[in-house]
């Protein structure tokens, strides 16, 4: 007998895998938590019923959470990731040599704990020196620290359950007030063809507060559509104005010097979303 997951990304659409084996089913305080392996894929986490990461396509969502923002900003030393209890945006953080101190606030411990044991390739970096791991509530967090951090990333599920108060305008006012003078701040905000009205609310949200605001995006497989998009906040410093020259070739599968600048260009219709 063959078992097959499947998230239903609309209630029309899906996608589906081969499982291999279920490794957790449990349901935590805050959501419904499954950890299996998957024939295309590897190990899966997901939440909800929702796919969060796999082991074979994990690094285009971790890189591109975290690097554009970290060469746009001139010295990052202190960076912030809400949500992301898997370690994969950590991962990536720590690989800036400015960054003294990455602060991870995971409401969920569970989803820490699970990624440890099952997706040691992810969450590998969460016990690293310079990495504060904080099982807490994200929104709280960012309004008991103000001008504490140079960037900050919102590493977040969907906007339902403990999620849904990430992608509301005041939490992008208390990040605003959260970052030092200079601060950047990222948010994953969904994909185009099944939440353009999702990616219009946050943009126009964002842009009543941060003076430079951008949208960007990537190709992640098993997220609904495969076109995936972020959205940067920040006070001073352009993501479009940065040298290209100047970005170090890092350890990145996705992310490049020249891939910098060109995940900004848009698709029209993603473009006209912004406007």
């Amino acid at each position: 007998m063959e078992l097959w997951f499947t998230e239903k990304q609309t209630p029309v659409f899906g996608i589906t895998a081969k499982i291999k084996q279920t490794y957790v089913k449990e349901q935590t305080d805050f959501q419904d938590l499954v950890m299996i392996e998957t024939e295309e894929f590897g190990n899966m986490l997901i939440l909800d019923g929702m796919v969060m990461t796999t082991v074979k396509d994990e690094f285009v969502y971790h890189e591109m959470a975290a690097h554009p923002a970290l060469h746009t900003h001139p010295n990052p030393k202190k960076v912030l990731v809400v949500g992301g209890g898997d370690g994969g945006v950590i991962r990536e953080v720590i690989k800036h040599s400015t960054v003294e101190k990455a602060v991870l606030v995971e409401i969920d411990g569970k989803v820490i704990e699970y990624s440890k044991k099952y997706l040691p390739e992810i969450a590998g970096k969460l016990d690293e020196p310079n990495v504060e791991v904080l099982v807490n509530d994200g929104y709280m967090h960012i309004i008991e620290h103000k001008n504490e951090y140079d960037v900050i990333i919102v590493d977040s599920t969907e906007p339902v359950g403990p999620a849904a108060p990430l992608f509301e305008r005041g939490f992008y006012q208390g990040i605003y007030e959260s970052l030092k003078e200079d601060g950047i701040f990222v948010a994953q905000t969904d994909n185009p063809w099944f939440k353009a009205d999702l990616i219009q609310k946050v943009n126009k949200d964002v842009k009543e507060i941060f003076p430079i605001v951008h949208v960007y995006g990537c190709n992640i497989p098993t997220y609904p559509s495969g076109l995936w998009t972020f959205t940067m906040g920040s006070k001073k410093h352009d993501p479009l104005t940065v040298d290209e020259t100047q970005i170090p070739e890092m350890d990145t599968k996705y992310y490049s010097p020249r891939l910098h600048k060109a995940a900004f260009v848009l698709p029209k219709f993603v473009e006209d979303l912004t406007k």
